[in-house]
């Protein structure tokens, strides 16, 4: 198959592509959903993980982003970057197919001492692919379709992540009931399909057109310096890594909380992770939609408040005897969380295609993503450590309300284990999404005025603007409140 980049594409060749980009976004997700999320936790504690490998194994998707100056070097060596993504992408997947032959034909041999690096093989050829990729989609997609092209290609992805999320946890959770001998070859079998599934998404990604760009022969190091010296672009990069850091010291052990503490089984697990995506689905394309129309930075502003909400409700998990508050408390946060990260994970991706200059886009954004890794990987590791300092640890808050003939105690928070960790992330959410107002992106709008045309739009289209307004205004008040008292 001919990869070689074109010097100009003509409509059609656009629109076919995209549906390619499409196609391979889809196959990409089967391969996530069946090798990360709550099913490689499941797995690793089925192999005995501790909390820093846990932590190590939540970071390994972040921390080999700090290698894409192989990518930048490649790109700027062969000018193709069609044919390094595709590449990169196939040498990332063959070794998911062997360790799932392996865990099925010989179980006994796989331990966490052979599945760790091999997760890291994966991830780190997937980050030299994913730097080529996010260069050529930024000149392949035109700019102001961005929002909207990402956000129908993640809300078919969700879906599909929706139904085979659930799919595998009720087919795990029949086996570990019924035959616990074969849980083990289970996820074997799921990393087979992981990797024949990538290995597909491959050959879209090979089909797809590049438009031909030819990059500086400069000294790498020369380059990177670039985008640190755009202030700008460096403000981003202050409020991205200071954001990644406090969503990831917490997120990670989201899972591990519930099936450790918990003690939940898979499928409920699944349920609110579904939840989350189906909230993300109903969204995703309305955040796509205000976000080219106002700008990402507004977005992220809505968004991160009600994430850093959610973090707080965690805290709340698990205080309460019987277990069906817990699980509405749970199915509530998992909601919000959705919707949030919708716009958030969105918004972040898009504002940095759109700072970046298109002549420097690779370098900008390999800038971008190898310097917010370094604190995405960071974080879990320090989550792990501090998951093992707090162990035994609690911090009980209870009020008591009483008359002459009756009492009543009220059981208001109770801090133990992973729970310190969920309310340390939302402070530093807190100190995070504070510096996001010194970004500048062309376009954007004052976030009052955004958030009232977005009630406007959810009580229309999804019934949803009372929770929403009242978060979105909540978290104003706690700030202002929060100045005043300290500065």
């Amino acid at each position: 198959m001919n990869l070689q980049p074109k010097d100009e594409l003509s409509e059609q060749e656009v629109e076919k592509g995209l549906r390619k980009v499409v196609w391979d976004g889809l196959f990409s997700e089967a391969m996530t959903t069946l090798t990360g999320g709550a099913f490689i936790i499941a797995m690793a504690l089925l192999l005995d993980a501790n909390n820093l490998q846990l932590g190590l194994i939540a970071a390994l998707p972040t921390m080999v982003n700090m290698f894409q100056l192989i990518s930048i070097w490649l790109v700027r060596q062969f000018n193709n970057r069609r044919a390094i993504t595709v590449i990169c992408s196939v040498l990332a997947r063959l070794p998911l197919v062997l360790v799932g032959l392996l865990t099925i034909l010989f179980p006994g041999y796989i331990s966490l001492h052979l599945l760790i690096p091999v997760l890291f093989f994966y991830y780190f050829s997937g980050a030299i692919a994913g730097a080529s990729w996010n260069s050529w989609m930024k000149d392949l997609i035109p700019d102001n379709q961005l929002g909207a092209f990402f956000g129908r290609r993640s809300s078919f992805m969700q879906t599909l992540n929706v139904v085979l999320s659930l799919l595998l946890a009720l087919g795990l959770d029949f086996m570990k009931d019924f035959y616990p001998e074969w849980e083990l070859q289970g996820y074997g079998a799921m990393f087979v399909l992981a990797g024949l599934s990538g290995l597909i998404g491959a050959s879209m990604l090979a089909a797809t057109p590049e438009p031909k760009k030819i990059l500086p022969r400069e000294n790498i190091f020369v380059m990177l310096r670039r985008p640190l010296r755009d202030p700008n672009f460096r403000r981003l990069l202050v409020f991205n890594s200071a954001w990644v850091f406090a969503v990831n010291i917490a997120s990670p052990f989201f899972n591990v909380f519930l099936m450790k503490s918990m003690g939940l089984p898979l499928s409920y697990i699944i349920g609110f992770t579904i939840l989350s995506q189906l909230s993300s689905i109903l969204t995703i394309r309305v955040w796509g939609k205000f976000a080219d129309r106002y700008s990402n930075k507004t977005i992220i502003a809505i968004g991160a408040p009600l994430y850093i909400i959610c973090l707080l409700a965690w805290c709340f998990v698990g205080i309460y005897t019987a277990m069906w508050p817990n699980l509405l408390l749970l199915g509530l946060i998992h909601i919000l969380m959705g919707l949030s990260n919708a716009g958030i994970n969105l918004s972040l991706t898009n504002i940095g295609l759109k700072l970046a200059p298109t002549a420097d886009a690779i370098i900008y954004l390999s800038a971008k993503n190898i310097i917010t890794a370094v604190f995405s990987a960071l974080a879990p590791l320090a989550g792990g450590l501090l998951a093992d300092y707090f162990t035994g640890r609690h911090l009980k808050v209870e009020a008591e309300l009483g008359g002459p003939r009756w009492t009543k105690s009220l059981h208001i928070i109770e801090l133990q284990d992973w729970n310190f960790l969920f309310l340390f992330g939302a402070l530093l959410g807190f100190v995070a999404v504070n510096l996001l107002g010194k970004v500048k992106e062309q376009g954007e709008v004052e976030k009052d005025v955004v958030v009232r045309i977005m009630r406007s739009s959810l009580r229309n289209n999804l019934k949803d603007n009372f929770v929403t307004g009242s978060l979105m205004n909540g978290y104003t008040q706690l700030k202002d409140v929060f100045r005043r008292k300290f500065f």
